[in-house]
């Protein structure tokens, strides 16, 4: 039995059991011509979406269905995270060739839902449609942050310690032995393939910075430390200065790094889809906050650099000299072959 056979209103029913994990606020869900919930007073809600498309955000073949659909929730989420949100409902609209099974199908729903249910994510509702090629999925999703404690971009100050909530690169590495086409050789192979299959958003870090006090602004680390923390040097109108002795690597990276040729450091900076969040932090508060993160976390929380007025990105390096960087992470615009090494690409 296939899409064809159960049309889309039996796929609908097919996919919806375990999509409403938290029934508190919702009024209606999947099945009526939109959803509808209560909102809590005196919250500022969120909303984001993100869309993937088959050949230039992944390769079908190369991922499988519960992957593919767990990195569709995950990237939504990570965003919430950023802005220091609890993400709360979501939305798939999903466009089908008629050559997918639809056992990809229900193990795709699958991986959002098993992301969904450890959050305490609702999955309200969307749309399905056919397509003539390829396989496209869009997720968006709803959250809510405390009007006082919202995080931005553009808020970031002079003087501000730059902090990063984990290690840089390693979902860049899986993607480039995913794009090798060979089996993993070690154990330490499948673990960075993993990180860049299955991405774990930041989401309660990002309530932890959202609620300290003292971090002016933030932002995930979706296409490379480069071009994010770039971008928000340009929404505050600041520069920023980073220690590449002190940007953080998994045990993994150098010896992946040495493996082909690459240069850790710029592989971290210009790598993508690492979904940890980078934000900048009153200095009179720095301190504390990592104090405070490592007893709640059991993990360090990485100070990089300090933001300053240069207008200028730029990095120390390990002899040091100070450079200038470019944000090189990745742009859906300006890239080559989408089936290249890059953020994105898979």
């Amino acid at each position: 039995m296939g899409l064809k056979e159960i049309g889309e209103f039996g796929f609908i029913r097919r996919v919806t059991q375990g999509c409403l994990v938290r029934p508190d606020g919702v009024l209606k869900g999947i099945g009526d011509d939109a959803a509808a919930f209560r909102t809590a007073e005196g919250r500022i809600t969120l909303l984001t979406t993100d869309l993937l498309v088959e050949r230039v955000h992944f390769i079908r073949d190369r991922i499988s269905g519960f992957d593919l659909g767990y990195k569709s929730l995950a990237v939504n989420l990570s965003d919430i995270a950023a802005m220091g949100g609890t993400p709360r409902e979501a939305f798939v609209s999903i466009a089908i060739p008629e050559e997918v099974p639809l056992n990809y199908l229900d193990h795709l729903y699958d991986g959002m839902k098993s992301l969904a249910q450890a959050f305490s994510v609702n999955i309200l509702g969307g749309d399905t449609t056919g397509s003539r090629r390829d396989l496209v999925i869009n997720v968006a999703v709803t959250g809510e942050v405390p009007e006082a404690e919202i995080l931005f971009r553009h808020t970031a100050r002079t003087g501000d310690i730059v902090f990063i909530t984990g290690p840089l690169g390693d979902s860049r590495a899986g993607l480039h032995l995913i794009l090798q086409e060979a089996a993993p050789e070690s154990p330490v192979d499948r673990d960075l393939i993993e990180a860049h299959l299955r991405p774990r958003p930041h989401i309660r870090e990002g309530r932890f910075l959202a609620s300290a006090g003292g971090v002016h602004a933030a932002i995930d680390v979706s296409d490379g430390l480069s071009s994010d923390l770039g971008h928000i040097a340009e929404a505050s109108g600041l520069g920023v200065l980073l220690s590449a002795a002190k940007i953080p690597f998994s045990d993994h990276l150098p010896a992946f790094c040495k493996r082909f040729g690459f240069d850790p450091v710029d592989f971290a900076l210009a790598g993508g889809e690492d979904y940890v969040l980078v934000c900048t932090v009153d200095p009179a508060r720095a301190e504390d906050l990592a104090k405070e993160y490592r007893r709640l976390f059991g993990r360090i929380l990485y100070p990089i650099g300090r933001m300053n007025s240069s207008g200028r990105l730029e990095i120390e390096t390990r002899e040091g000299r100070i450079i200038p960087f470019t944000a090189s992470g990745w742009n859906h615009f300006q890239a080559g072959d989408p089936h290249g090494d890059h953020p994105g690409g898979f």
